[in-house]
């Protein structure tokens, strides 16, 4: 009777070992890496891009700054370090929310829009910048005399490109606050607000917007707004409709925030996540021409949501969904099969006591796995905050990066992994969720077992390209002919 007993003792507490060490090993889903941030000080910040600001292949985290300087952060000899001191790139005097990067001029290098805003609402003093670079010295596009008549002077949050007619040649959605919509293009050399004429110029409150294959096959643009409902605007011949009552998308009575574009189901289409402010965040599915919201009670949950973000950190060809809330922990999903949300208990990354106003992903040091990096500011300055998923060894990847006809990253493109076990597409992130945008590639972990991959890319002019006898664990550049 002692002996059986003890082997029954010895049984359970082998089981509670067993489920105390998946615990916490799901505990620590990331770690901290924010040491290899070379100078990381207290400071206001909010939205972050990933482009390629110096022309050297690699990607750079841009951080804006609210009375701070504007960083361009590239991996350095296993450091994050500034590596611009244009006065007219850091603009400090400025007070910097917003940001995404495309290439608007066709020549293959990805200007950046800074949206500033100095009020809440309505009428701001300083206009946003529009920075280019000319033999290595930057340069804002609106302080040239030719566009000063077309500055956005009113308060706005975030931006997002739009190549709207498919043929390369981005304009920028600004969503303003309080002042009509500006939808920038570059005509004859000269920067001209087209919001009016291609059905854009609403006035409502501005917050996030995103832009991609949504529901046709050029670029469509979804806004989440506050205080009116969101916007869901087709693409139809360049021009846009706004359908989101039709498709049940525009949510009255909520106030968004954090936006992004993800395969929920893992079909090869793109729907809609969608995050609002202490109010039912949105997992918006397309079934039967109408948008389904089939996020669980815990994904649904009211916080002070600011950036959503899908993406595969841990390489196992599930993506996650990380939440960043400001004032309260942020929190972590992982989507299984069939859209089924299951929470991820966070412990690093969690940040309790984190003021985050903005986050953005890269593969910045190129070994196949994702950073994530979080902004914080708001109403308290604190330093920034560098994360990466633990991987384990046997983990593969693959990441496929769309080059658009004039060189450019082709922001808006969606590329979709087809395999034995899913059939899952991306957005190339035009921006800008709320206040970010993601690095210019598609991530992909791979699953056990998973084989026979081929690669899908849609170019936004709606054409498609598809690659066979893909190999693993490399980057592979696609170049739109």
């Amino acid at each position: 009777m002692f002996i059986k007993k003890i082997n029954y003792l010895y049984k359970f507490l082998t089981i509670f070992f067993v489920i105390s060490s998946i615990n916490n090993s799901r505990a620590e889903f990331f770690i901290d890496i924010s040491n290899i941030i070379k100078i990381n000080e207290n400071r206001l910040s909010y939205g972050v891009s990933v482009t390629d600001i110096n022309s050297d292949g690699d990607n750079e985290f841009i951080v804006t700054g609210f009375g701070y300087p504007n960083l361009a952060l590239s991996y350095i000899d296993g450091k994050l370090k500034n590596i611009i001191q244009d006065e007219i790139f850091l603009d400090r005097s400025r007070k910097t929310i917003g940001v995404a990067a495309c290439d608007i001029d066709k020549d293959g290098f990805e200007e950046i829009y800074f949206l500033n805003t100095d009020t809440y609402s309505g009428t701001k003093k300083y206009s946003d910048r529009l920075i280019d670079k000319s033999n290595n010295n930057y340069f804002d596009l609106f302080e040239l005399k030719k566009n000063i008549e077309n500055l956005n002077l009113t308060a706005g949050r975030s931006v997002v490109c739009v190549d709207r007619k498919g043929d390369g040649e981005y304009g920028i959605y600004v969503a303003n606050y309080g002042g009509p919509t500006r939808f920038y293009e570059i005509k004859n050399n000269k920067i001209i607000d087209e919001a009016k004429n291609l059905n854009l110029d609403k006035v409502t409150g501005g917050r996030a917007v995103v832009s991609g294959h949504i529901l046709t096959d050029r670029a469509d643009i979804f806004a989440a707004n506050e205080r009116g409902a969101n916007f869901l605007l087709k693409n139809n011949n360049g021009r846009f409709d706004d359908v989101a009552f039709e498709y049940r998308v525009d949510d009255v009575i909520q106030n968004g925030r954090g936006t992004a574009l993800s395969d929920i189901y893992y079909r090869g289409r793109l729907d809609i996540l969608s995050g609002n402010w202490l109010g039912y965040h949105r997992a918006y599915v397309l079934e039967k021409n109408k948008f389904k919201d089939i996020g669980n009670k815990a994904f649904d949950k009211p916080s002070r949501i600011r950036t959503i973000i899908s993406a595969d950190f841990d390489n196992d060809g599930f993506d996650e969904v990380f939440m960043n809330n400001i004032a309260e922990p942020n929190k972590l999903f992982k989507i299984n099969e069939n859209g089924k949300f299951e929470e991820i208990k966070l412990k690093t990354a969690l940040e309790i006591d984190g003021f985050g106003t903005g986050a953005a992903v890269a593969d910045i040091d190129n070994d196949g796995i994702l950073e994530l990096l979080v902004s914080h500011g708001e109403s308290k300055a604190q330093p920034l905050t560098l994360y990466k998923a633990k991987i384990e060894k046997n983990s593969k990847y693959l990441r496929i990066k769309p080059i658009n006809k004039f060189g450019a990253p082709a922001r808006g493109a969606t590329v979709t992994l087809i395999s034995n076990q899913r059939k899952h597409s991306k957005t190339i992130d035009a921006g800008s969720g709320y206040l970010c945008q993601m690095e210019p590639v598609a991530h992909y972990g791979i699953r056990k077992n998973e084989k026979n991959f081929r690669v899908e890319v849609k170019w936004t002019n709606g054409k498609k390209v598809l690659l066979d006898k893909i190999k693993l664990n490399q980057t592979v550049t696609i170049k739109q002919k």
